[in-house]
């Protein structure tokens, strides 16, 4: 059988177990014929409403659920919400018509969120993604980090147009902007739906408290600069400057000098 997707046909385990659950049987359809052709899957059954999928959930044991949102009775946020709750829970990739459900899908971190009509490539893509954390593999992954080791060593974050992983060691710096958090690293710049509180929190060894909407990676400062606004950071790998306070100069400062 051909592949999509190279990081797939390297894995030895067993066949990653799917359930589809979706009202439309003509979505479910398609689903089940691109799944056909991903190498490393397996159909495991069908469900129509959320409480079909409960009781499929139970007798089957999938690794990976290809989750509808608006469904009739409880929709697929609200039937994520309990699946997730549960010991041992399956992936979830969120396949909708609707990109409206981005922000609210981070509450239950998803693997995926694709929209409707599904391409196959993304499709074979958060499958890829998603099977780095199935069941099958969790029995072998390491230990999450905790916060006092530095927290974690990438960050998901969900959009319209799928799931991100961003390793922790890349990102330059956290600017808040409006409502959000957007990371800046080497691929660009990611939104996220943290706060920098959390992140400081987390991250606190390896970021420090600039000014009160950013927070900037340790190793990637190169320096000071004065600007007619103020103070700026220089980061290496970036062309963000992210502002310093008055009252965070003389820490930062210090942290250069330690650094030196």
């Amino acid at each position: 059988m051909s592949t999509l997707d190279g990081s797939l046909e390297s894995t030895a385990e067993r066949p990653l177990g799917v359930l589809i659950v979706d009202d439309e049987p003509l979505a479910r359809a398609r689903l089940a014929r691109q799944l056909q052709t991903i190498h490393g899957c397996q159909l495991l059954g069908e469900a129509a409403d959320g409480e079909s999928a409960l009781q499929q959930l139970d007798s089957l044991d999938p690794d990976l659920l290809l989750l509808d949102i608006e469904m009739p009775g409880e929709n697929g946020l609200q039937l994520a919400t309990q699946i997730t709750n549960r010991p041992n829970p399956p992936a979830i990739i969120f396949c909708t018509a609707h990109d409206e459900f981005a922000l609210p899908a981070f509450a239950v971190a998803p693997s995926g969120y694709l929209l409707k009509p599904v391409n196959v490539e993304q499709l074979a893509q958060a499958i890829a993604q998603a099977r780095r954390l199935s069941k099958p593999q969790l029995l072998q992954a390491e230990p999450k980090s905790s916060p006092a080791s530095g927290g974690r060593r990438q960050i998901k974050a969900v959009s319209r147009r799928g799931v991100q992983l961003i390793d922790v060691e890349d990102i330059r710096c956290f600017i808040a902007e409006d409502k959000y958090v957007i990371a800046h690293h080497s691929g660009g710049e990611t939104v996220l739906d943290e706060s920098l509180k959390e992140l400081e929190a987390e991250f606190g060894e390896r970021f420090v408290r600039v000014h009160r909407g950013a927070i900037v990676a340790v190793e990637y400062i190169t320096g000071l600069r004065k600007q007619a606004s103020g103070t700026v950071v220089t980061l290496g790998g970036t062309e963000q400057t992210p502002p310093v306070s008055r009252r965070l100069l003389g820490q930062v400062k210090a942290l250069l000098e330690e650094l030196a």
